[in-house]
């Protein structure tokens, strides 16, 4: 199976430079607008699909993403696997102001946003146990170390509402749950993804260490900017290296790329056909397929004779 790199770009990385035949194309979903048109291109063989999140400069808030419609897009123009990028606080001290954090872990506090793809009339649950695919941080582990990227492998990023930076209080709190980095967008974009059966790996880019660190306990924009802007130029290289890692011919991750097959609860007779028509790239590969109208025609008239 061929790879189809997404690569959804978080603060400071809005393109990326250096593609082969790059174009911008703008994609219709059934969930609404998606954040940005879509950048499509070639590297090494390998084909790219790139997000910006927030839109070409930075116009969606952390709430205001369209999470459903971005991960929907990148799912119905053929992508295989999906690499977050995004801009995090760090909330341990080993963790400084320009190191990649790998994490392989979420904590989900988010509160004002459409979380699943499924609904009334179509329930499904899938497992976040192991929310990251280990054979694309693993790639991206060792592309930091062969570009010389300051990194860390493994960790949780909690993951808040925003659009404010954390109090004391509550940064203080989310460093005695033990997790490694703060930011804004993985969550719901992680859980979609996983609905979507697409192999998903975050590098949170660390610009800051939040308000829990005395040195830190004003974070203004100013700063992270100035950080953000560093990690950006390094965020681009990574992806370029990774993507000549996982290379055009594609490993497959079965586990998740099959994880609908368990995860469907709603009967087929009490199924939504208006959702299930939204679904059709999501979920396509386990819902019926539709009837061209010619051939439903057909075959009504057939058994009306019989």
């Amino acid at each position: 199976m061929k790879t189809v790199l997404g690569v959804i770009g978080g603060s400071g990385v809005y393109d990326i430079p250096g593609l082969e035949k790059p174009r911008w194309k703008t994609i219709k979903s059934p969930w609404g607008a998606p954040s940005d048109a879509l950048l499509f291109g070639t590297y090494k063989g390998t084909d790219l699909v790139f997000l910006p999140r927030h839109g070409r400069g930075h116009v969606q808030t952390p709430s205001s993403i369209n999470y459903r419609a971005n991960i929907d897009v990148l799912k119905r123009v053929g992508v295989t696997d999906i690499i977050s990028v995004s801009a995090c606080g760090s909330l341990k001290e080993e963790l400084p102001p320009g190191t990649f954090v790998i994490a392989d872990q979420f904590i989900d506090r988010t509160f004002a946003r459409e979380k699943s793809f499924f609904g009334p009339g179509m329930v499904a649950h899938v497992s976040m146990a192991h929310p990251v695919d280990s054979r694309i941080a693993n790639a991206l582990s060792n592309a930091c170390a062969e570009e010389g990227i300051v990194h860390a492998r493994g960790g949780s990023y909690i993951c808040i509402e925003g659009p404010q930076f954390s109090s004391l209080a509550e940064s203080n709190l989310y460093r005695s749950w033990g997790c490694s980095v703060i930011g804004m967008t993985a969550m719901p974009e992680a859980k979609l993804a996983r609905e979507a059966e697409l192999p998903y790996a975050i590098v949170a880019m660390v610009t800051d260490y939040d308000c829990w660190h005395p040195d830190h306990d004003h974070v203004t924009v100013d700063a992270v900017v100035k950080i953000m802007h560093a990690n950006a130029e390094h965020a681009r290289k990574l992806i370029m290296n990774v993507a000549g890692k996982l290379g055009p011919n594609r490993t497959p991750s079965p586990a998740i790329e099959n994880v609908l097959d368990t995860a469907l609860m709603t009967a087929p007779e009490k199924r939504d056909a208006r959702l299930i028509r939204k679904l059709d790239a999501v979920a396509g590969r386990i819902l019926p397929k539709k009837k061209p109208a010619r051939v439903a025609k057909k075959a009504a008239k057939a058994k009306t004779r019989r």
